[in-house]
C-alpha cells in the first residue's frame, strides 16, 4: 500500500486522543495540519519522534500549524504514555477501533505487524495533502526537515 499523495484530499477522520476526546480533521480546518504516524507507543524511536514534536510545538503554531501524533494504540495507553513523556501540548491519537482504519486510509497501515508505519503527512488549510512521506519503522523522521517543509508551505 502506498502512502497517500501531494495533491489528494486528505481522508476526514473521529478519533480519540490521550485526553478521552474526539479529535476530527476537519476540526482544524482553515490551519495546516501535521499527521505523524508512529508505529507503537512506547518505543524509543516513537518516543524520541513524540518528544521531538512536543519541544517544537511553539514552532508549529507559529506556522498555523496543528501537530496530531497517530498510532494504533489504545486511549488508555496513549494516556500513560503522554503522561510519561510529559506530552502537555500534543494530541496523540489513537487509530485503535477500528483497528488502522485511519493508518489504511492514508496508507501507512503494516499488514505484517498489525500497525502503522512511520510516516509524516501534512495537509493543507483546505484539506488537501500538500506533502508526505514514509520511513522506515528504525528511522526517527527528521524534525528539522518538517520544519523546513512546513515553512515552505506558507
Amino acid at each position: 500500500m502506498s502512502i497517500i499523495e501531494k495533491g489528494q484530499k486528505a481522508p476526514e477522520f473521529d478519533l480519540t486522543n490521550q485526553r478521552g476526546d474526539h479529535v476530527k480533521l476537519s476540526d482544524y480546518k482553515g490551519k495546516y495540519v501535521l499527521l505523524s504516524w508512529h508505529p507503537l507507543a512506547f518505543t524509543p524511536v516513537c518516543t524520541d519522534q513524540m518528544r521531538d514534536l512536543e519541544a517544537n510545538y511553539g514552532f508549529f503554531t507559529d506556522h498555523n500549524t496543528e501537530v496530531l501524533g497517530m498510532s494504533v494504540d489504545p486511549q488508555p495507553s496513549k494516556k500513560v504514555w503522554a503522561e510519561t513523556l510529559c506530552l502537555s501540548n500534543l494530541n496523540i491519537l489513537s487509530d485503535f477501533k477500528p483497528l488502522g482504519e485511519v493508518s489504511k486510509a492514508y496508507g501507512v497501515w503494516q499488514e505484517h505487524s498489525g500497525s502503522s508505519g512511520r510516516a509524516v503527512v501534512l495537509v493543507g488549510p483546505d484539506g488537501t495533502v500538500l506533502w508526505s512521506h514514509k520511513y522506515e519503522d528504525s528511522i526517527k523522521p527528521d524534525i528539522e526537515k518538517i520544519k523546513e517543509i512546513v515553512s515552505q508551505c506558507k
